[in-house]
């Protein structure tokens, strides 16, 4: 990092909201200022274009309490899709005292963002006696992380047979009245429980996992490390880790060891955009799980074989870590199973979230046929549908223009995992020299250019292994389809949704991710190579293209393009 990297830029004085127009649904907080942001951290979990409903409903619950520092958020809506502004965090460690490299490992380990090679974080003045009110907040932080820890396994455990109830309560709810009262007396405040439960398991798996793969890597190499980092579903025994329990589960149904509403019951509370309340879960749909089934039954992969295919390896590394260091064993077999614990947890609560946002939805969704709009009450905030009921509809002549909003940001690519300055979406869809991986408002140095005619792709190491293979690039899963066992699955970004198609992969590549994301997760639990964060994968790369994937190194290399 450059000497001007530690030095405020110019900052010119804008509203923290100036790209903010409730009229029209138009939000850009790219306007406000000189950031650096980077979707990294929630292009997995909101990876599309957001509805108003949505929105107030993270800034509420989600990320309420989030840190600040001069006036400024640490996250942010840029055309509908949420950013963290890293600038807000490099500011917040240089007030604390951080040097250069500081900073940039302190991001890397908090936010897991690093930064591109070339680029510089814009930082923020530090307000007057703002270290005075740093330290406090941080110390709140950190005590409320921990409350939030030791109450949380009553917490998912209750889970499950309040969201039956509320569910049963909103769906007998008569009034509008009714309904703003169990909003606002017990679902948001049971919404913010389980949310800060989510972040602290978040920052709680994700800053061990990091120094115990750091400590593996140096001490065994990163296969050997990498297979010790999976098999977590083995601490949850007779439980599977919850992100890969429907990819299991679908083959369970299929063999006739689990019945359909059993299936239903467990899992179809998940979805493939699980924080966008507007989208449907898996048990919505009828025909979801007979399309998951036909797609198994055409291209049969044993999700548990893979399953104990990489537990057999994590045991043989496990072996050799017993002859090669036995004084270090028993410590190292602490932590391993303190990582597994942790990240078993963080899954864990990922799902009970993904449960009650699931009741928020159906709250909205009685919202909407109590108030006679239906589906179109999602482009109304919670606080305008609540406003609503209490005799307020000035909103109400707003939704078709928020709508045409909503579909004039969806029909744009995704944005760039990082941005840099003011950001255009539809002046950047139609530059004909646009990266996808990067945008920076600010002319970038040489060191910064892609190379396009390159045939090598960089990310960050997901999953270990290497595996050659045929490319078959994926917008959606409901392509799924199209993907032949053993193909190289090349997409934007992962989640749930994606999961039940990760058998029939050879390997994964993404274009946003992090080693701590779930595509890298989920691909060490059954074995697959997975290289993600490639920024422009699904640009550079075709279906037919013949590619190496190394888990290790976090590069595909192009052996082959496709033919036509």
């Amino acid at each position: 990092m450059s000497d001007t990297q530690s030095r405020p830029t110019s900052f010119p004085a804008k509203s923290p909201h100036a790209g903010h127009d409730p009229a029209t649904g138009v939000w850009n907080d790219s306007l406000a200022g000189d950031f650096l942001w980077s979707s990294v951290n929630f292009g997995e979990a909101v990876p599309g274009v957001m509805t108003p409903f949505t929105w107030s409903l993270l800034q509420r619950g989600a990320l309420a309490g989030w840190i600040e520092f001069g006036g400024f958020r640490s996250f942010g809506n840029i055309a509908g899709r949420m950013y963290l502004n890293v600038s807000v965090f490099a500011s917040l460690f240089q007030a604390l005292g951080r040097n250069q490299q500081q900073i940039l490992d302190l991001i890397e380990g908090t936010v897991h963002f690093s930064l591109p090679e070339g680029m510089e974080i814009p930082l923020i003045p530090a307000p007057r006696g703002s270290l005075l009110a740093i330290l406090p907040m941080l110390v709140r932080g950190q005590w409320k992380q921990m409350q939030d820890l030791w109450r949380l396994h009553g917490l998912l455990a209750a889970n499950p047979a309040w969201c039956a109830q509320i569910r049963a309560r909103i769906a007998g709810a008569g009034s509008g009245e009714e309904l703003v009262a169990l909003w606002r007396d017990e679902i948001m405040p049971h919404l913010s429980r389980v949310w800060s439960g989510v972040l602290s398991t978040a920052n709680h798996s994700a800053s061990y996992a990091g120094s115990l793969q750091r400590d593996l890597g140096k001490l065994l190499g990163p296969d050997d490390a990498a297979a010790l980092l999976s098999g977590l579903s083995a601490e949850t025994d007779p439980e599977l880790l919850a992100s890969l329990g429907p990819v299991v589960g679908v083959s369970q149904v299929a063999r006739g060891e689990m019945t359909r509403q059993a299936f239903l019951e467990q899992y179809g509370h998940r979805g493939e955009e699980e924080f966008e309340v507007s989208k449907p879960r898996f048990g919505e749909d009828p025909a979801w799980l007979d399309g998951q089934l036909a797609e198994l039954a055409a291209s049969p992969v044993d999700a548990a074989a893979l399953l104990d295919e990489q537990r057999a390896t994590a045991e043989a590394a496990w072996q050799r870590v017993c002859e090669r260091f036995p004084r270090k064993a028993k410590a190292l077999r602490r932590r391993i199973d303190e990582n597994a614990r942790r990240g078993c947890l963080r899954e864990a609560t990922r799902s009970e979230h993904a449960r009650v946002t699931g009741i928020v939805r159906a709250w909205g969704l009685r919202a909407g046929v109590l108030a006679g709009l239906g589906p179109d009450i999602f482009f109304l905030s919670i606080e305008e549908v609540c406003d609503l009921f209490g005799g307020r509809g000035a909103a109400l002549p707003l939704i078709p223009a928020r709508q045409d909003t909503h579909a004039r940001y969806s029909a744009l690519p995704p944005y760039p995992a990082v941005i840099r300055g003011r950001f255009d979406p539809f002046r950047w869809a139609v530059d004909p020299g646009r990266r996808n991986d990067l945008y920076s408002e600010v002319p970038l140095p040489a060191s910064a250019l892609r190379d396009g005619a390159s045939d090598t792709l960089r990310g960050a190491p997901g999953s270990a292994g290497r595996r050659e293979g045929v490319v078959r690039v994926l917008g959606s899963p409901d392509d799924g389809e199209q993907l032949q066992p053993g193909e190289i699955l090349v997409t934007a970004q992962t989640n749930i949704g994606w999961t039940l198609l990760f058998p029939r992969a050879g390997a994964i590549v993404t274009d946003v991710g992090a080693p701590l994301s779930h595509a890298a997760i989920v691909a060490r639990e059954l074995g697959i190579p997975a290289v993600v964060g490639c920024g422009d994968a699904t640009v550079r790369l075709r279906s037919g293209d013949r590619v190496l994937v190394d888990g290790v190194r976090g590069t595909v290399r192009r052996l082959e393009r496709a033919s036509g």
